[in-house]
């Protein structure tokens, strides 16, 4: 045997299986680390989570069993870099981090695999033989076939270590919450609309007062836990706490954590179906930030959404706002839109008006902001003040922001896990604007439960009524907003279906013209490339 091969083959393994261990923790991580969902991932990705080229290096070992160890270990190696420099790698747009639980992982997944490899060298014989060398070989061939499995359990292993150091931060920024007696808190929840709303109510508010919000997206417990340990200062006045939930319970053990005095419902929707299962169990999760809310507490609730008005009654005082409802306390009437914003009326429970006016573009804007002028008129905020603060208030990343592409053409950015009422009055700003062709690029939503096909159907024909070209992202995801333009006979020679966003733009940049509008809905995350 040559001991020069053998260290090659071993070296070509390690190299394949990093690549392929870091994909599974990357994969994981996206998973929010729950082996239920992360196992959804692989039913939904089977051919991308199990690799058919992983087995390759299984014709090297049959050479080595049948007596050429030098054959086999050549074959194995050239499996191994064939394997390497012929998978599809895309574009990642959220890189893995090394936070201090991927770390944790993986320390676990290096002692599992020690122990593997111990276990091999001790009970087995020490020899050079093709059969001790078919089994080396093929054990290595294993572990990375079964590379989810070892994951999977590995995680599973670290999850008591995780729940305790969890629970140790949680006790840590509970007891800060309760050492700021005066501190007030805002949570704001809801199917769609929960970021967005925050970072108006977080401008508004900082007019007059000295406030935290949680930065971005963080809305899990340990996100705020986060926030709150490594942000909140006695110096600030409110802070504004985002609570999304993928469970029933999820909200309530926020609320636990900071104890909010006001609590903003945006709306209720079909979002997170695979996890929820049905609408009434959505509406459960969503209530538990007013429900938890104390008697002199106040709940400020979007009306116009229809499910939020089937939620029962709290112990609280709750102030509505909408458009459209006649039971809104706070209502906005007379809605301009055009390319520089929007202007409306804001209608006080006293009959008071004023006019405002917004850079920001959408129906579900004058929601958000709608929800700002109730809370800060709770806090005792002036209409002026608060008009002020609208004027100036900028979109949010990726939530129809307002670019320009260069070459005249204009791009509305909202890239940030679209959804079925939020894509809608998106086409309705795309349709509204002014441009000589308009154009949608997107995937089509995600996490909708058995209403994933129909109501990417429904996308698909409001796009054919709002756009003049449609560049769709996946072939596979995009079927059902195909069969939508087909129902409306929208042109299929107005249609391109692109592998991934990078294909997207590089057609894009083909066909649009100077005055063209581009309106990018949704971008998925890795774990949904097809």
């Amino acid at each position: 045997m040559s001991k020069g091969y053998l260290i090659v083959t071993l070296v070509a393994f390690f190299v394949y299986f990093l690549a392929n261990e870091k994909k599974q923790i990357h994969m994981l991580q996206l998973n929010s680390y729950r082996n239920g969902r992360y196992f959804l991932w692989i039913r939904r990705n089977i051919l991308k989570a199990i690799d058919p080229l992983d087995l390759l290096p299984l014709l090297g070992v049959i050479v080595i069993f049948s007596g050429r160890q030098t054959f086999g270990f050549i074959v194995i190696i050239l499996a191994y870099l064939a394997a390497f420099f012929t998978k599809k790698r895309p574009r990642e747009k959220k890189k893995l981090v090394f936070t201090p639980r991927v770390n944790r992982l993986i320390c676990c997944l290096a002692i599992v695999y020690g122990l593997i490899m111990i276990g091999e060298l001790y009970y087995l014989p020490w020899q050079t033989n093709d059969n001790y060398i078919t089994v080396i070989c093929l054990s290595l061939v294993l572990i990375n076939a079964f590379v989810i499995v070892i994951t999977l359990l590995c995680n599973g292993i670290n999850k008591p270590i995780e729940d305790a150091i969890n629970l140790y931060y949680y006790k840590d920024a509970q007891k800060r919450i309760k050492d700021m007696p005066y501190l007030t808190v805002i949570g704001i929840t809801g199917s769609y609309g929960k970021t967005s709303t925050k970072h108006v109510i977080q401008k508004i508010l900082s007019k007059r007062f000295n406030v935290l919000m949680t930065p971005g997206s963080y809305n899990t417990t340990m996100g705020v836990v986060k926030v709150v340990r490594n942000n909140l200062k006695p110096t600030h006045d409110i802070f504004i706490a985002e609570m999304g939930a993928k469970a029933i319970g999820d909200i309530q053990e926020i609320c636990e954590l900071v104890t909010p005095k006001y609590g903003v419902l945006t709306s209720i929707g079909p979002q997170h179906l695979e996890s929820f299962k049905t609408i009434e169990n959505i509406k459960k999760a969503k209530f538990e930030l007013i429900d938890s809310l104390p008697e002199d507490g106040v709940g400020f609730e979007n009306i116009d959404d229809e499910n939020i008005q089937t939620l029962p009654t709290p112990k609280c005082k709750v102030v509505c706002y909408g458009i459209g409802s006649a039971m809104a306390q706070f209502r906005a009437e007379n809605i301009k839109f055009n390319s520089r914003g929007s202007a409306f009326e804001v209608v006080k429970p006293d009959g008071t008006r004023a006019n405002f006016q917004t850079k920001l573009l959408g129906r579900h804007n004058i929601y958000n902001i709608l929800s700002g002028v109730a809370i800060a008129t709770e806090l005792g905020m002036d209409l002026e003040t608060i008009s002020y603060a609208v004027r100036d208030l900028e979109a949010v990343e990726h939530r129809l922001q307002i670019k320009q592409m260069g070459k005249g053409v204009t791009q509305i950015d909202d890239a940030y896990n679209a959804n079925p009422v939020g894509s809608r009055m998106a086409l309705e700003v795309l349709a509204q604007m002014d441009g000589e062709k308009k154009i949608l690029i997107t995937p089509g939503m995600i996490e909708l439960g058995d209403q994933e096909y129909e109501l990417n159907k429904m996308f698909g024909k409001y796009a054919a009524d709002a756009c003049d070209y449609i560049i769709l992202v996946g072939g596979k995801q995009t079927l059902p907003i195909q069969e939508g333009l087909r129902e409306k006979k929208f042109p299929a020679a107005q249609v391109f279906v692109a592998l991934n966003i990078d294909e997207a733009f590089k057609h894009l940049f083909t066909m649009a013209t100077p005055g063209s509008v581009v309106l990018i809905e949704n971008d998925l995350t890795d774990d949904y490339n097809e």
